[in-house]
């Protein structure tokens, strides 16, 4: 197609051209012959170049292509977040690598229990969350933000074990012999923990008999409890969690505090009959008294002289002797009275014999025969008392009736 132009003026860059109808139309002046000037005439030719228009469609769409599959196909993947271990008190959690494609990483951070717990540092796959509650429900998620957008984990329940849930242990042997090091697996099996080769961030304890080496060095710097192969034993022996700060290397083993089931077993072993053979003293009990034992009797054969030393014992003490005179004026009151007192000593005599006989029934009878000597002699006190005796008379009279021989009938 020709189109005939008048050039209307002629800038630096730009020509102004002018159609027939008088439209003005603005062209590169450098596509213009040199000696253009105002008022010139110029024939342009326009034609359509349709094999260069195909080269560029080309080229568009193999542009358009690559953009699609560069930026559209492959998006950035929410993160899978799993329990790796859980204790009485804290929860280590973890998840696979996070697939950005070709987005950037803006933030990913952690939530318990719908609250914003702290951001991710960038390059981590796991945490441990400490400080949680005994036997506890927790729910945590993860959230992505990228520049291709914001996504966000499922929500992960965790609860936390009691004290008596051993499952949580998780072991790192150090250094130790042997022997000690098989007997600590064996321990590990029975209680159901688990033994781990190098110090992670799930170990929760180190067990050794010497600070040294890499692995101890690597749960010092990790703030791991270093501790004895006898925590797990006592653990194992209290069927619980039991505290770690009497089981550190330079603890003192005197003052490890043994547990009740320990004292109970102990207790045990040291008094094992004094339990059964103990009973209980709070409530009431039935006591039986062992019977009393037999006096012994008096002699059977002489009742009256055991009656007569009762008396004897129960007299007053022996007055001072009395003056010459009276002891005469005494001896002659005896002399005319003893005739009277023959009388009562025969009788005594008769009762005598009678008791005798009958001491062998009982030693009810015994007894009130010595009860019949005292009267006997009371009775021969009073007498003696009415004829102006002395009070010695009765105990002399008593000495007598053991000797049947010096009897006056």
């Amino acid at each position: 197609m020709l189109v005939s132009l008048t050039v209307g003026k002629v800038d630096a860059g730009v020509a102004v051209l002018l159609t027939e109808d008088k439209r003005l139309i603005e062209f590169p002046s450098i596509l213009l012959p040199p000696d253009i000037h105002s008022g010139s005439i110029v024939d342009i030719n326009v034609a359509r170049n349709q094999p260069a228009e195909h080269v560029a469609e080309q080229k568009f769409a193999a542009l358009q292509a690559d953009i699609y599959n560069t930026f559209g196909t492959d998006s950035p993947q929410a993160p899978v977040l799993r329990c790796r271990n859980a204790t009485q008190t804290s929860v280590v959690l973890e998840w696979d690598p996070i697939e950005l494609a070709t987005a950037e990483i803006r933030s990913l951070s952690l939530y318990r229990n719908g609250s914003k717990a702290g951001n991710i540092p960038a390059g981590k796959m796991s945490t441990k969350i400490s400080g949680l509650a005994l036997d506890t429900e927790y729910t945590f998620h993860l959230v992505l933000r990228t520049s291709a957008g914001q996504y966000a984990s499922e929500r992960l329940t965790i609860k936390t074990h009691k004290m008596t849930d051993l499952h949580g242990i998780t072991i790192t042997p150090g250094v130790m012999p042997s022997q000690l090091k098989d007997s600590l697996a064996e321990t590990v099996n029975r209680i159901g923990a688990k033994l781990i080769d190098g110090v992670r961030i799930d170990t929760t304890h180190f067990v050794c008999t010497e600070p040294r080496g890499q692995a101890w060095e690597k749960a010092v710097e990790m703030n791991v409890p270093v501790v004895v192969p006898d925590w797990l034993k006592g653990c194992e022996r209290e069927g619980r969690i039991v505290g770690v700060r009497s089981y550190y290397l330079d603890a003192d083993p005197s003052k490890r505090q043994i547990g009740p089931a320990a004292q109970q077993q102990q207790q045990q072993q040291q008094r094992p009959s004094v339990s059964s053979a103990a009973p209980a003293r709070d409530s009431p009990r039935i006591e039986h008294t062992p019977p009393t034992p037999e006096r012994p009797t008096a002699d059977r054969s002489y009742p009256r002289a055991n009656g007569a030393r009762a008396a004897e014992d129960s007299e007053p003490p022996t007055p001072p002797p009395k003056p010459v005179n009276e002891r005469v004026a005494e001896e002659a009151a005896s002399q005319s009275d003893g005739q009277s007192m023959a009388g009562t000593t025969l009788a005594e005599k008769h009762g005598e014999d009678d008791d005798g006989a009958d001491g062998d029934e009982s030693d009810g009878e015994t007894e009130q025969g010595t009860e019949d000597g005292v009267e006997t002699e009371k009775m021969s006190k009073d007498s003696t008392d009415g004829n102006g005796s002395t009070e010695r008379e009765p105990v002399a009279v008593a000495d007598d009736d053991g000797n049947f021989d010096e009897v006056a009938l």
